[in-house]
């Protein structure tokens, strides 16, 4: 019998740490197949707005972080932290560059859609190109055209996913097992690391997890 291993991660396209999470998650799976290569791993993203007070026009980015930080120093100082961490897996965000942050809930409606058609490599696809739209190409996720230009370049008809983009700042429900701790992981229901956590961190879960699983197969 095959052994299984599923990972549900909980986050939001406008949380840098949730993509750093991600590039921390894939660095983590590829040791844990090099260990464990007769296991298989199911991987599902759930959308959590975590800021479903944002208009649906959107609020200017630097604003928003002057308002929440108090003071432009301390949002530099927070955007060079991201701009590290970010760095250290690869990535080259510039949170400075932003201009808007997004009311997110048409993105996690249109990512939800796409998921139930079942095209793991459409997910990726789409997942990858939302994050990058926000933080790499400084695109408003909450704009309809731009969601739907990202849905097309992903190979999505657009005909399937009109309806859920509703445009009128609607919260987004969300998974019933969302947290608001995002990046959360957790990993076959029976553990939970949340935050950016260093791929090993993250590896050492997955293990544990897993040995669980094995104990609770055995024969008693």
């Amino acid at each position: 019998m095959s052994r299984r291993l599923r990972i549900d991660v909980f986050f939001d396209f406008i949380c840098p740490w949730c993509l750093i999470g991600k590039r921390q998650l894939e660095h983590a799976q590829v040791q844990f197949r090099s260990r464990h290569p007769d296991v298989q791993i199911t991987t599902a993203w759930h959308g959590v707005q975590l800021l479903p007070q944002i208009p649906v026009q959107g609020e200017p980015f630097a604003d928003f972080y002057r308002k929440r930080l108090g003071n432009a120093e301390a949002v530099a100082m927070r955007q060079n932290q991201v701009q590290q961490a970010a760095g250290a897996v690869g990535l080259a965000i510039d949170l400075s560059g932003i201009e808007t942050m997004p009311n997110t809930a048409d993105a996690h409606r249109l990512f939800a859609r796409v998921c139930e058609t079942g095209n793991a490599g459409r997910h990726e696809m789409l997942l990858e190109r939302l994050f990058a739209g926000y933080f790499l190409r400084r695109e408003n996720l909450g704009c309809r055209e731009t969601l739907l230009a990202i849905a097309r370049s992903c190979g999505v008809d657009t005909n399937e996913v009109l309806d859920c983009l509703k445009g009128d700042a609607t919260p987004f429900a969300g998974s019933p097992g969302a947290t608001s701790g995002v990046p959360s992981f957790q990993f076959d229901g029976r553990l939970t690391v949340i935050g950016a956590q260093p791929a090993q961190a993250l590896l050492g879960a997955m293990t544990e997890a897993l040995k669980e699983s094995d104990r609770e197969r055995q024969p008693e």
